[in-house]
């Protein structure tokens, strides 16, 4: 799914998971040190008259935004993306959220330190599809998309990925703003703080950017994108709460069932819809599985408290070391407070404005 794009997978914590099965243990650890081994420092490459000018490119943009990003954004100033490494593959793990037939909840796994995640990520695609078909057999919802980039919170120095590389500049330089906003603000068993509060940093960080390099058009055909994304996932928002509210009544197992084939179909020709009337392709090929509860589970993660988080930046007057001091404040509070919060930011509806 094209919003769960990126994974939050510290190998410490698959380490000391008191869940997880030796073989996951093994092909995590395995699967980090196989990127590690393929790490070439950025700055060696870009000294090699003969590189290719696309890659050069890119990298010589990731590294501009990687000095941007410690200067201008207050994130952190470390040796992450500063070594390249080419995985030969489109994505760095394939993740598998699972939920029951009648439900949009998804299962989560715990690890020791970490917390809990709604989804388990593989190295390895035919790793993470076997391990999906074992609960397909119990008869579980089961999803398995591609991230192309993840985080190691800090605990290692994250390589740029050729994964990140196969998108657009500004989809790239996003990434790195928010994988190390990550590093900045993390709350354990959390996702929908984390994921918010990262994707605000990067909003506001690409906002930056584009002002400092003086894209005004690339930002603007971002801005474009963003709400197109915005318009998608709120189709996917909205058919998620009604198959909530289907599965909360007293209906017999093949009425929901029935209930729940037609609202994907719907979903569907809602978006066919609007893809009559918008080029922005982004989603087609996700639109053309067999979408179980499982596609839909993690949708509103990346999203839902984000508002929230623009208020509060707000509230700082664009004072980024301040806003991540305010998010380090709400992040360690009881997580009742903690949402009392953020829904208090969220009800002022207050926000930087989005043109530089």
């Amino acid at each position: 799914m094209p919003s769960l794009h990126r994974l939050l997978l510290p190998i410490y914590m698959l380490a000391l998971s008191g869940c997880s099965s030796v073989g996951y243990y093994w092909q995590a650890i395995q699967g980090h040190f196989e990127i590690v081994a393929r790490e070439q420092p950025i700055k060696d490459m870009l000294a090699q008259p003969a590189l290719d000018p696309e890659l050069r490119h890119k990298l010589e943009l990731i590294q501009q935004a990687r000095q941007f990003a410690s200067n201008a954004l207050a994130l952190p100033k470390n040796d992450s993306y500063t070594e390249y490494a080419d995985l030969q593959r489109p994505y760095v793990t394939w993740n598998v959220t699972v939920t029951p037939p009648y439900s949009v909840t998804p299962k989560h796994w715990c690890y020791v330190f970490a917390g809990c995640f709604n989804y388990r990520g593989y190295f390895h695609k035919q790793d993470a599809v076997s391990f999906a078909k074992q609960d397909q057999q119990t008869g579980d919802d089961v999803a398995v998309s591609g991230a192309w980039a993840y985080s190691t919170l800090g605990w290692f120095d994250d390589p740029v990925l050729n994964t990140m590389l196969q998108h657009d500049d500004a989809d790239m330089v996003g990434t790195l703003f928010h994988e190390l906003g990550h590093q900045t603000v993390y709350v354990k068993d959390d996702s929908s703080f984390n994921e918010s509060f990262a994707n605000t940093v990067e909003q506001e960080g690409l906002r930056r950017w584009f002002l400092h390099t003086g894209h005004p058009g690339q930002y603007q055909r971002y801005l474009l994108q963003r709400e197109q994304r915005k318009a998608i996932i709120g189709m996917m928002i909205s058919t998620r709460q009604k198959l909530r509210e289907l599965y909360a009544q007293p209906l017999t197992a093949a009425q929901k069932q029935q209930g729940k084939q037609e609202l994907f179909a719907r979903l569907k020709q809602t978006y066919q819809h609007w893809r009559g009337r918008h080029s922005y392709s982004a989603y087609d090929h996700w639109m053309q599985q067999d979408l179980n509860n499982a596609h839909l589970a993690l949708v509103a993660t990346y999203t839902d408290k984000v508002p929230a988080f623009l208020a509060m930046l707000a509230a700082q007057h664009g004072d980024l070391p301040a806003f991540y001091r305010e998010a380090k404040r709400v992040g360690a509070l009881p997580s009742s407070q903690r949402i009392a919060a953020l829904d208090n930011y969220a009800k002022t509806g207050t926000q930087i404005s989005a043109i530089p």
